[in-house]
């Protein structure tokens, strides 16, 4: 492993850990998810080809991951720690409450969106990656980056403002038709 590698790697965490977090609507998830991810580019070095992008790699490899996951989670059925208690923290308790009703809505909004979408909405809503970069990471042309993330902004837009259009989350995009 080069420190060329190294250097680059360290640069991305930040992202990577933004991108896991909006995955999993978890801080402690989405930090074992960046360790999973930094672990199996590590162990699979072998496989990046230098010259490309390695936050892609990367990328692609904690979406892999995330939904792995996913499809465990669905044959284990939901787990739940019941020691976790959430703690409000900060000088002004309205606006950290606020906020956190704030996000916890668009998290349980996200919820209900398939997770082609979720994964959009993750890397260009919150990571800032471009349609062209995200359709790369996803290895998805770029037209049908921009209409699911249309549809994934509608929805969560309409989830928001108490509209909802579903009784229940999704996590599958096998429900759907082709988005082309």
């Amino acid at each position: 492993m080069t420190d060329e590698f190294r250097t680059r790697m360290v640069e991305i965490l930040p992202r990577l850990r933004r991108f896991a977090v909006a995955l999993t609507g978890d801080l402690d998830q989405g930090d074992d998810l960046v360790q999973d991810t930094c672990m199996r580019a590590l162990s699979r070095i072998d496989q990046w080809q230098p010259g490309t992008r390695l936050d892609s790699w990367m990328y692609r490899i904690a979406q892999n991951l995330w939904l792995d996951r996913m499809r465990a989670k669905k044959v284990r059925g939901v787990q739940v720690d019941v020691d976790t208690m959430d703690a409000l923290a900060g000088p002004n308790g309205r606006s950290v409450a606020e906020s956190r009703l704030t996000l916890d809505a668009v998290g349980n909004a996200m919820a209900f969106l398939p997770d082609d979408q979720r994964v959009l909405i993750s890397l260009v809503c919150i990571d800032g990656l471009s349609y062209k970069e995200a359709a790369e990471v996803t290895q998805t042309p770029i037209g049908t980056v921009m209409s699911r993330l249309a549809r994934a902004r509608r929805e969560l837009h309409a989830r928001l403002e108490g509209h909802k259009r579903d009784a229940g989350p999704r996590r599958s995009a096998s429900r759907h038709g082709s988005d082309l």
